[in-house]
């Protein structure tokens, strides 16, 4: 049985997650019985579906191989394999250093893994997936690579330029998911906003989005990654009117320093910046805003901070992540740009931008208290169970929490009384059923 079982265990973003459920169903109509679990040393064949993009990316993928080469030396697995981003940029240093793995593959190469295990890649069954979210929820990869050219990125260069899926083939795969119990369908794609140009020739996310919301059993609709520059015109309205497309706009600006966001590539300035964004706040006023930024980019001032962290404090973002510049090779940043920020300061500049973040997510939670709010249950942890709002997207945004006493059942939808805010947390109690 052991040499009929392959684990994969992935890292990374959720694009490496639906690479690797699609890998998944691949092995299972090959005969393979399979596991996603990270701490299954059951398997004869385990892989690695890695992460190489930022430095404490590149270090976790590391550490994961090396465990599970340890397990190999020491005979509870037969064959382990790395696919993913981490061996696409560093495939000959990783074969020099760590030998010991069996192959290595990069990001393109699932019909060379089967190949390896015995399996012949099926393209009749190329949109099917062995979801491995709770089941509720489900990722939907509209694109792969992109066509920016962002100074500190390195996505170009591990993936290639943007290509498109089909919209019949999204569609296809998208009915599929929701035969399987999917409720909240996640488009994913590193530029939403440009899916389709490539293949169209024109922005087609909207007329994509038509196409989704004719499948009834999504109840939420979710967009991840929107550029800020170029939004599809019928974008907004499009949000603004159809309930089940989430009021989430995750839109990552980077920086708001035209100095910053010039030295970055990036294809807008601070007053581009702030036409879009003071649109979406007045055009869907109650829709839930989050963005990224990157503190500490080569050439970053200290008057180029402060302004960003002004502005911060002024837009209130209702969702903020912050990254520490990372000196990646095979950027325009690493190529042209010394690293000259001192670690310590980009991570002092992290930790304040988060902190003005923190006060501003416990003001807006506290608003919050005695209203009621529609509820996705993701799971049970300890005492309680925990959901989101439409306002929040999985592993990266807040969580409600309600005490296991009220008896909910995961993936189900419930209306929850806010009785109580922290920081990046709510905590809440079911209306009771009507009548």
């Amino acid at each position: 049985m052991r040499n009929r079982k392959i684990n994969i265990v992935t890292l990374g973003c959720s694009r490496n997650v639906v690479d690797s459920e699609k890998l998944l169903g691949q092995l299972q109509s090959g005969g393979y019985h399979v596991s996603y679990d990270p701490d299954d040393l059951t398997a004869g064949t385990v892989v690695i579906n890695t992460c190489g993009f930022i430095n404490d990316a590149k270090e976790e993928s590391i550490d994961t191989i090396l465990r599970f080469v340890r397990a190999k030396e020491s005979g509870k697995i037969d064959n382990l394999y790395v696919m993913g981003c981490l061996s696409e940029r560093y495939k000959d240093a990783l074969e020099k250093e760590i030998p010991e793995v069996t192959r290595y593959f990069g990001v393109k190469n699932m019909g060379e893994i089967l190949e390896q295990v015995g399996v012949k890649y099926r393209n009749d069954i190329v949109t099917s997936r062995l979801i491995t979210s709770p089941g509720h929820f489900a990722y939907l990869k509209v694109s792969e690579g992109c066509d920016r050219t962002c100074a500190f990125c390195a996505i170009p260069a591990i993936r290639g330029k943007c290509i498109s899926r089909p919209v019949e083939d999204l569609v296809k795969e998208a009915e599929g998911l929701a035969r399987m119990g999917v409720k909240e369908l996640i488009l994913i794609a590193q530029d939403l906003s440009y899916y389709g140009v490539d293949l169209y020739k024109s922005q087609k996310l909207p007329d994509l989005l038509k196409n989704l919301l004719k499948i009834d059993s999504f109840e939420w609709i979710r967009l991840h990654y929107l550029y800020p520059a170029d939004l599809p015109g019928e974008l907004i309205p499009l949000i603004r009117d159809n309930p089940r497309i989430c009021k989430y706009i995750d839109i990552p600006i980077q920086h708001i320093s035209d100095n910053v966001l010039s030295m970055m590539k990036r294809s807008h300035g601070r007053l581009e910046t702030e036409e879009i964004l003071n649109r979406l706040r007045n055009e869907i006023p109650d829709a839930c805003i989050r963005t990224t930024l990157i503190t500490g980019h080569p050439g970053e001032t200290k008057d180029d901070y402060l302004e960003l962290k002004e502005f911060v404090r002024n837009f209130r973002f209702d969702r903020l992540g912050v990254f520490a510049y990372s000196h990646e090779e095979e950027t325009f940043s690493y190529e042209n740009y010394g690293d000259e920020i001192p670690e310590s300061v980009k991570k002092a500049r992290v930790a304040e931008l988060m902190e003005i973040q923190q006060n501003i997510s416990s003001e807006l939670n506290k608003a919050l208290v005695g209203k009621v709010l529609r509820v996705l249950i993701d799971r049970r942890e300890g005492e309680f169970f925990a959901g989101r709002t439409e306002y929040d997207s999985p592993e990266v945004d807040q969580e409600v929490l309600i005490p296991v006493e009220y008896d909910l059942s995961p993936g189900n939808f419930y209306d929850i009384m806010i009785t109580q805010a922290a920081e990046f947390d709510l905590f809440g109690k079911p209306l009771p059923p009507s009548g």
